[in-house]
């Protein structure tokens, strides 16, 4: 009998018994990350459940990443419209971020 590793709910897709999106075990795995390293990286997972969200995204790969795709349109506008409503917040986050490279 099969198992089904993945599923969808609230418009993602999800590692099937946990709160893990199938977008953080993809962008790992598009990293290079091994298994054994996504397991390390999220201990809600077992090797199992990763093989198998792995296998669902190379599976259909051309709709997940479309999925993808549209996630980080999504946040893209998301993070515009808060530099647009927050100027000086992102002004002084973007001036830290500079006194941190200088630094190093």
């Amino acid at each position: 009998m099969p198992k089904e590793y993945v599923g969808q709910r609230n418009g993602g897709y999800y590692v099937r018994g946990t709160r893990v999106s199938l977008d953080s075990v993809v962008y790992a795995f598009l990293r290079g990350e091994s298994p054994d390293g996504i397991v390390e990286s999220f201990p809600a997972l077992s090797l199992e459940q990763v093989y198998g969200a792995v296998a669902f995204y190379l599976a259909d790969r051309e709709t997940i990443d479309r999925y993808l795709q549209k996630g980080k349109a999504e946040f893209a506008q998301l993070r515009e419209a808060a530099r647009r409503r927050h100027p000086q917040l992102y002004a002084k986050l973007e001036a830290a971020r500079e006194r941190a490279l200088l630094s190093s």
